[in-house]
């Protein structure tokens, strides 16, 4: 007698995701001139209880996608489908509750922290507005035990974010992430305004996180070392497009697209014997305008492998192995 296995639903499905700004002109009367093309078509997915990692140079539209997940930002088009409801049209009241589910760790520790506030109030502060607990001994207690969780002192609830360092700022943010037990999280660069050696303590907390509590994160990163240890799965975006993805084995041993062969090409070597020997070959010329960006594959004007077709045509993304997807028409097995 046979069964037929039903696939697991995805916690998280983006499909066709645009993010495009309005560019205006104008002192009296004002009116669009044109749009910044943040994000323009992306699309992925993230299983319950994984890490899938989201990368690319600066200004590629990363934390804009991330934004939109949040709903901090309305899409312009697109779905974003959390646990088989499409969020990205959700007004604020039907928000409400989705925000306990969802959360989010900035990158910078020292914006992201109000500086009138100690320690305790700003991890108390999302119990109080979701009233999750109303009794203040146990929020208290609460907030002492999400500390000491992340590798704080739970004295340092009376401290101030002055009063702290930069790792201790980042964990008290990974404090207030968890003080609504969510199940997604969208970390937004972490750990790249962190000294190298905290950047290790913060990434093998985040980890130790996933595991304990059952997290599912979308981890959003310029450096592809941190990407490795700790994402299943990659991501990488250039100007507000999703080039190539792959669990982060493959995509680091054998990358296909262009692209992302020249950013792993650019990963310094530890061994120094090895990086004398290799011969860097840059990505030729700029990143172009994502307000005008280019016709075809975006990244046509900077690929060594591009032909005529690639200026004219935008390449889909296809399936070239299991559960690897790359955007290019070049990309012959």
């Amino acid at each position: 007698m046979s069964t037929t296995v039903t696939p697991i639903r995805p916690l998280l499905e983006v499909k066709g995701l645009r993010m495009h700004f309005p560019i205006s002109e104008g002192v009296l009367t004002r009116r669009a001139v044109g749009e910044v093309k943040a994000v323009d078509g992306v699309d992925f997915t993230v299983r319950k209880g994984e890490t899938l990692g989201l990368v690319g140079e600066s200004g590629c539209g990363k934390t804009t996608t991330g934004r939109c997940i949040l709903r901090l930002e309305r899409p312009t088009s697109g779905e974003i489908i959390y646990d088989g409801v499409d969020i990205a049209g959700l007004d604020r009241g039907d928000l409400l509750a989705l925000r306990r589910r969802i959360q989010v760790i900035f990158q910078d520790p020292y914006s992201s922290l109000n500086p009138r506030m100690t320690v305790g109030a700003i991890i108390d502060e999302p119990m109080k507005v979701h009233a999750i607990q109303p009794d203040k001994a146990k929020r208290h207690a609460r907030v002492r035990e999400l500390l000491s969780i992340c590798g704080l002192n739970p004295n340092f609830a009376d401290r101030y974010p002055h009063e702290m360092s930069g790792g201790q700022r980042q964990r008290v943010g990974i404090a207030r992430a968890l003080a609504l037990n969510p199940e997604f999280i969208v970390c937004d660069e972490p750990v790249s305004a962190l000294d190298v050696s905290i950047q290790a303590q913060v990434v093998n907390l985040l980890e130790d996180l996933r595991e304990e509590f059952g997290l599912t994160y979308l981890f959003i990163a310029h450096d592809l070392s941190v990407v490795r240890h700790l994402c299943q799965r990659v991501a990488v975006m250039y100007l507000g497009r999703i080039v190539e993805q792959a669990d982060s084995d493959t995509l680091f041993d054998a990358p296909l697209h262009p692209y992302t062969q020249a950013l792993l090409a650019a990963v310094p070597v530890p061994d120094p014997s090895i990086e004398a020997g290799r011969v860097f070959r840059p990505v030729q010329g700029e990143v172009p305008s994502p307000i005008n960006p280019p016709s075809g594959c975006v990244f046509h004007p900077r690929c060594p492998l591009a032909v005529e077709s690639c200026r004219q045509v935008r390449p889909e993304p296809r399936e070239v192995r299991p559960g690897h997807v790359v955007a290019c028409s070049q990309v012959n097995l």
